[in-house]
């Protein structure tokens, strides 16, 4: 399915999303193999039943068969017999910062992935495909690192208080005020964890009486966040604005159930990029939807802020939008500024609230001094405010890398799925064995790649996703594309039945596609 939303109406630039079907011979075959897993594994919890085979999963003690289950064995299933056929292509430790290259610890396992050994061999030099690192900021040395340490120096490495105790520094307001100035809004507030910042903060704002829409793809904080609140959650089908918009027609004229009393509030969560797909929310008809029928919009820019925008100042600018558009901007310092923590910017009256009301801001500990003047450094060197040209040239940077790869990677053959803009680049494998095999083959060849199944994905839809960063440079994109292309023939993985001509006088940023004989 081919999303094409050209230049007119309420798109400024042209938005182009691409979600090519699964043949139906490769989702048979999943299903299959699926199933085939399945059929062995309980062939395999029989055989340790009878201590035909050794049993080394966690079970239940002798003492304790007459308690109430404290564990379930049964809901262990999928990671006992198929997640640990593939468990080495995950969790795998490194031992340097993780910038465009990363240094990882050798371990073998000689019992099928249930424990690993370390050899005490260390690989260097690995293209590193799978880290958040948009703008190269993941970096041991520069003007980032020093600062911090300089930073460390004169503060130590932790508050040991909240922020509305004894642990409100002045680096914390400065940083604040930084944010609030770079995202455009009236007030920010920062947060010591990503993950909190939306699961802690969605509960202050909504309760029962208030209904929630969510993306069904949103991430995991949200829907941690959205089920803490107490409202109503009502899903809307990806990106689709018929959906969203029905649910909001029905949640007006209906009210709420069995009272039909109208809703106190209705709370719209999106996110910018979509970390799983690659996709990038239709933020102009969201908005308009949002100002049609009187809801407010909770947007989280985890992923896009600094990886979107002429000036890296996330979807919002991507657009051409107004912040005041948005009521509540979220985003993290985890990705694109290569520290940690995250930032919610809006109204002022919004922010005061949420210093008072929110359980992150009140009985979280402040953020650690060197990682706040990490974001502080980083974002100034964004804005310019540096004296150098070196984030503007980052922003740009990442920005050809994301549409060089992606369009090498359609030329291949492969399925990719996403937004042509997007940094983070899913590439399907579907079938389960072939996720722990592309993975080993590409760290082989020295890349490392992050491979994802079921349930992170739907069961048939596996896949592989690489993060582009401004820290690439075109010899190791080259280099990873040459392996990834020798992998994809090793193990079939080029599905597309769409391929891009590659055609050298072609404009760098238009796409032709011509359609291939099946």
């Amino acid at each position: 399915i081919n999303h094409i939303v050209h230049n007119g109406g309420l798109y400024k630039r042209p938005f182009n999303e691409a979600f090519e079907e699964t043949p139906m011979l490769v989702a048979v075959l999943t299903y299959v193999g699926y199933g085939v897993l399945t059929l062995f594994g309980y062939l395999r919890d029989f055989m340790r039943q009878w201590k035909i085979e050794k049993c080394q999963n966690a079970t239940e003690r002798e003492e304790q068969k007459d308690f109430v289950p404290l564990y379930q064995d049964f809901e262990n299933f999928y990671n006992r017999n198929l997640y640990m056929r593939i468990r080495d292509s995950w969790n795998r430790p490194i031992c340097s910062v993780p910038g465009a290259k990363v240094d990882m610890m050798e371990r073998v396992s000689h019992d099928y992935n249930w424990t690993f050994t370390y050899t005490g061999r260390v690989i260097k030099g690995i293209i590193n495909m799978g880290s958040y690192n948009y703008l190269g900021f993941a970096q041991k040395s520069g003007a980032c690192q020093e600062a911090a340490a300089k930073v460390l120096s004169q503060y130590g490495a932790g508050v040991c208080s909240t922020r509305q105790e004894m642990g409100n520094l002045d680096k914390h307001e400065e940083l604040e005020k930084l944010v609030a100035r770079f995202l455009g809004v009236e007030s920010a507030m920062a947060y010591g964890m990503g993950f909190a910042t939306n699961s802690m903060n969605i509960p202050a704002l909504v309760g029962k009486g208030c209904l929630i829409l969510s993306d069904e793809l949103n991430h995991a904080s949200l829907v941690l966040g959205a089920r803490l609140s107490g409202a109503t959650i009502r899903i809307f089908k990806h990106n689709n604005m018929q959906s969203l918009e029905k649910l909001l027609k029905d949640a007006i004229v209906h009210g709420q159930p069995r009272t039909r009393r109208p809703w106190k509030k209705i709370l719209i969560l999106v996110e910018g990029i979509y970390s799983m797909e690659g996709s990038i929310v239709r933020l102009p008809e969201v908005i308009a939807l949002k100002k049609k029928y009187k809801s407010y919009l909770y947007l989280d820019e985890a992923h896009s802020i600094g990886a979107l925008g002429p000036n890296g100042r996330g979807v919002v600018e991507y657009f051409g939008l107004s912040p005041e558009d948005v009521d509540v901007m979220m985003g993290t310092f985890t990705k694109s500024f290569g520290a940690a923590g995250g930032y919610i910017g809006g109204k002022k009256e919004l922010i005061d609230y949420l210093r008072t009301y929110s359980h992150s801001a009140v009985y979280a500990t402040s953020m650690s001094p060197p990682v706040v003047e990490q974001i502080i450094t980083s974002v100034k060197c964004i804005m310019g405010e540096d004296g150098t040209t070196v984030g503007e040239a980052r922003v740009q940077q990442l920005a050809e890398n994301t549409r060089y790869f992606r369009r090498r990677l359609k030329e291949m053959g492969f399925i990719i799925y996403g937004n042509e803009d997007s940094p983070v680049v899913p590439l399907m494998l579907y079938m389960p064995a072939k996720i722990g095999a592309f993975g080993r083959e590409m760290l082989k060849r020295n890349i490392g790649v992050v491979v994802v199944g079921f349930p992170a994905t739907p069961i048939i839809e596996s896949r592989a996703r690489f993060c582009l960063s401004a820290a690439h440079t075109k010899e190791m994109l080259d280099t990873a594309l040459k392996e990834i292309n020798e992998v994809g023939d090793l193990l079939q993985l080029k599905y597309s039945r769409r391929r891009l001509v590659p055609l050298l006088d072609r404009p760098f940023d238009e796409t032709t596609y011509e359609e291939t004989e099946d």
